[in-house]
């Protein structure tokens, strides 16, 4: 069994809705284990402003920092627990900066796929898979070594068409990433989407690092994130998920937990299902 690291990045400056920030620190007090909790400032006032297209850039970056400082000095199988989905530029930048050639599998209800010239809102979770392949360096300043080749990037449960979807999308194609939408999963089935992830993901790679947001979700089964997606996978869905990953745990790297929102919760349901996925990937 692999040694593992639990570390908590309680941040929701990247995005304008309140509550993600709690949600490392609730799930981190329910497991048996020390706990390692970064925390953004509480002094903060996040921008609300609907101008300002770079909303807490400086904030989110040195979070990111002290995040990205700690996990890339360490030896264990990593997993980072959020926080808003921008805590993944941090995590997935230091697995690479540990081994520098892996691919990437982003499940998601979203694409994170926004530059500061495509987003509509300066929210900065809409921006971090775009980062973690290069683009987008102002959030990225503190990392000196590769980016993940976008041609070995995947996302798994896109379904939320925003006013700029065709932005995001022109981005993904232009760089070549791989996208299965939440329709894929219904039409084909689970394990052969994953099949085909991984394939993408591990082609001539020495392994890969997942970001699961728990937004991929129904938000009927779990209400507890902080921008709900209707008509998303099913607990069954993600049990079968879960499973592939566990099975080929060999190749995984390391993974985040994300933007669980306490504050949305409705009698633990989310967050019971976030303490499952822990438990799946860790023993």
């Amino acid at each position: 069994m692999k040694k593992n690291l639990l570390i908590g990045a309680g941040s929701d400056l990247g995005v304008n809705i309140d509550g993600a920030s709690l949600g490392a620190k609730t799930i981190l007090n329910c497991l048996n284990k020390d706990i390692i909790l970064f925390e953004q400032d509480k002094n903060i006032k996040k921008s609300q402003d609907k101008n300002d297209l770079k909303k807490n850039l400086q904030e989110v970056n040195e979070f990111n920092q002290k995040i990205y400082d700690f996990l890339k000095e360490k030896k264990e199988f990593c997993l980072t627990i959020g926080g808003d989905h921008s805590i993944a530029i941090a995590s997935g930048l230091a697995s690479l900066k540990k081994s520098p050639n892996l691919g990437l599998i982003w499940i998601d209800s979203h694409l994170d796929y926004n530059t500061f010239e495509t987003t509509i809102t300066g929210n900065i979770h809409g921006l971090p898979l775009a980062s973690l392949n290069g683009l987008n360096k102002d959030l990225s300043k503190f990392h000196d070594g590769n980016y993940f080749d976008p041609k070995k990037t995947v996302v798994i449960g896109y379904r939320a068409y925003e006013d700029n979807a065709m932005d995001e999308i022109n981005n993904i194609k232009t760089m070549g990433v791989t996208v299965y939408t939440t329709k894929d999963i219904k039409e084909y089935g689970v394990n052969k989407i994953m099949e085909m992830a991984y394939k993408i993901a591990t082609n001539n790679t020495e392994g890969i690092h997942i970001s699961f947001d728990l937004d991929v979700i129904d938000p009927e089964i779990a209400k507890g994130v902080s921008v709900p997606e209707k008509n998303g996978l099913n607990l069954e869905e993600i049990g079968s998920i879960l499973e592939y990953i566990k099975y080929h745990e060999d190749i995984l790297k390391s993974f985040d937990l994300v933007e669980y929102n306490p504050l949305n919760d409705k009698d633990k349901q989310t967050l019971n299902i976030a303490l499952n996925i822990i438990k799946k990937i860790t023993e």
